[in-house]
């Protein structure tokens, strides 16, 4: 008997399986990703001899043409998935959005795992969730569990692209974050760290003073590493965060 965990970015589909009664925080069984564009392959390739899942629950950002095929790679299951839609609460956290169902899914699994990853740990104080992907979130948890709200902004490649498409000239090879760039490649890259740096910062300040606590700062995505080392706030880097979410709301179901 096992759970299989689905997380469907903007650009890659991930999954993994975990022993039933599994918690966040647990080693899966198996786990992959594939773009987007092979998920059409998944039932041939990845998922070709998986034992059969007795549950799944899945997050998907990515709209119901790629959740379509999606289930259509499990049909060899026989077993119909649940998909995350953002309540107004779950698993100990209150979704403080104006509209709780128009929080992107994604960002309120990492939230719902994030909490669960530190109140693991031992920590009961305020988080801030970071993921780095396509796009940049930045989501704030108060010390009770009450989701107060966070910013959406572009991930490297979009801020990239932008600047590619507006201006002449500036189609140059991935540069490195310097303090003082002297080059283009360096400008851009650093120009896109700082943004996104600048942005986690200033959340971790505003969260520090209304809950009177330095917040735990929890990073997770894809592109999580190349942001890190420029972040001038105490940080940790978490693989799986959304699948601790997802694990976190099985459990709590």
């Amino acid at each position: 008997m096992s759970f299989l965990a689905i997380d469907i970015g903007n650009t890659r589909l991930k999954w993994a399986t975990y022993p039933e009664g599994a918690a966040p925080g647990c080693e899966p069984l198996q786990h992959g990703a594939v773009f987007l564009e092979n998920i059409d392959r998944l039932a041939d390739e990845d998922w070709q001899g998986l034992p059969a899942p007795t549950r799944i629950l899945g997050s998907n950002v990515a709209g119901d043409a790629v959740r379509r095929r999606v289930e259509e790679q499990m049909e060899q299951w026989d077993l119909e998935p649940r998909w995350v839609v953002p309540s107004a609460e779950a698993a100990g956290v209150k979704n403080g959005y104006d509209h709780p169902s128009r929080l992107g899914a994604d960002r309120w699994v990492a939230v719902i795992g994030a909490r669960a990853h530190a109140l693991r740990r031992g920590f009961a104080g305020p988080l801030l969730t970071v993921m780095v992907g396509t796009a940049v979130t930045v989501d704030a948890l108060a010390s009770d569990g009450h989701f107060l709200g966070g910013l959406i902004l572009p991930g490297h490649g979009i801020m990239l692209r932008a600047l590619e498409g507006g201006t002449a000239g500036l189609r140059v090879p991935t540069g490195e974050v310097r303090d003082f760039p002297t080059n283009t490649s360096d400008a851009l890259t650093t120009g896109g760290t700082f943004a996104i740096t600048g942005a986690i910062e200033h959340m971790h300040r505003l969260l520090h003073a209304r809950e009177g606590r330095e917040p735990l700062v929890l990073m997770t995505g894809g592109a999580g590493w190349k942001v890190a080392p420029a972040l001038d706030a105490p940080h940790e880097l978490v693989e799986g965060l959304i699948f601790d979410g997802l694990l976190a709301l099985r459990a709590s179901r």
